[in-house]
């Protein structure tokens, strides 16, 4: 009986006119697009199934039909797919076979750190959440990257991806994105840099992008650190110290702040720290290899975005009391 009404469609769609007519007939009234998903290994017959159970006004047996008339039946791909009013069968057919599924974006944001990526994946409903159970040693030894620290591992951009895909997946594809950023970033270091390694290079462009408030003052901060390590001063930076003090900062960064140690707190310990405190741009890791020629030491934010920068202590002192302080 179903060969038999298959042979009938067949005829249908083969009759001329007739089968340009229903070819092109939309399929999904005006409105919201419908969602369809096609799992894999789902045949063809389950393909048309599935486009009726999502809302097409089609027959199942029709569209089957259609399928094999093609010869296109067994290049449907898998995935989840939006089919937009206007839809017609034969425009159907090639977004299926094309594997035109309907893509969202995500965008991790330049500065942001590891636990507001985490936070991002889990408010992504459209994403399979394989990362929720799993610790931050056992998503990287799944990434291929067994005792290295996640922060700072994933480039800051905005990525796209299928409904149903995995949060892992799309870390994947940042990391990976960070591995080539870095490597091209410290092909191009300056002969003079103090950093030793790519990974140094990374940590600093963490710094550097979370202490720039305007981004032409980037060059010259990532300069006033190249400085401070090429002669063994302590770094100073704000932004390490909060890192340190992770979900216990409050907004609010007090002297005893400062004077408490921790593995990031450099005002307590020299060089850099031992991770990055963030996910730097592109230019940020240029600015760590690159930085700009000063002779500054200090620097200190106006208020309005940019950094005074300063060579002296006394210079920078009074900055601070101009800037920060409120004194002439």
């Amino acid at each position: 009986m179903r060969r038999f009404l298959v042979l009938i469609a067949l005829l249908v769609i083969g009759s001329g006119g007739a089968a340009f007519w229903w070819l092109h007939q939309p399929i999904v009234a005006a409105g919201e697009p419908l969602e369809l998903a096609i799992e894999p290994g789902t045949t063809p017959r389950g393909v048309a199934r599935d486009v009726v159970a999502s809302g097409a006004r089609v027959d199942a047996r029709m569209l089957y039909a259609w399928f094999r008339f093609s010869g296109q039946d067994r290049a449907i791909k898998a995935g989840n797919y939006e089919i937009p009013p206007g839809t017609t069968p034969r425009s159907l057919l090639q977004k299926l076979v094309r594997g035109e599924e309907s893509l969202r974006a995500i965008t991790l944001v330049e500065g942001w750190n590891w636990r507001q990526v985490r936070q991002a994946l889990a408010r992504e409903d459209q994403l399979k959440r394989e990362l929720a159970n799993l610790s931050d040693e056992a998503l990287m030894a799944q990434l291929g990257r067994p005792g290295v620290h996640p922060e700072g591992r994933f480039f800051p951009d905005t990525y796209t991806f299928a409904k149903g895909s995995s949060d892992i997946a799309l870390l994947r594809r940042a990391m990976h994105a960070m591995d080539r950023r870095l490597e091209a970033a410290w092909a191009q270091r300056a002969a003079d840099s103090p950093l030793k390694s790519a990974d140094d290079a990374l940590i600093l462009a963490s710094i550097v992008e979370k202490e720039t408030g305007k981004a032409s003052d980037r060059g010259q901060i990532a300069g006033v650190f190249a400085n401070r390590l090429r002669i063994g001063m302590l770094l100073q930076t704000d932004p390490t110290v909060i890192y340190g003090l992770g979900e216990k900062f409050d907004g609010n960064l007090r002297r005893r702040d400062l004077q408490t140690d921790t593995p990031w707190n450099t005002y307590t310990r020299a060089g850099l720290p031992p991770t990055p405190i963030s996910m730097p741009g592109k230019a940020s890791l240029l600015a760590a290899v690159q930085p700009q020629a000063t002779r500054a030491l200090y620097f200190v934010a106006r208020g309005d975005g940019t950094s005074h920068f300063s060579e002296s202590l006394d210079e920078h002192n009074r900055a601070v009391n101009r800037y920060q302080r409120g004194q002439q």
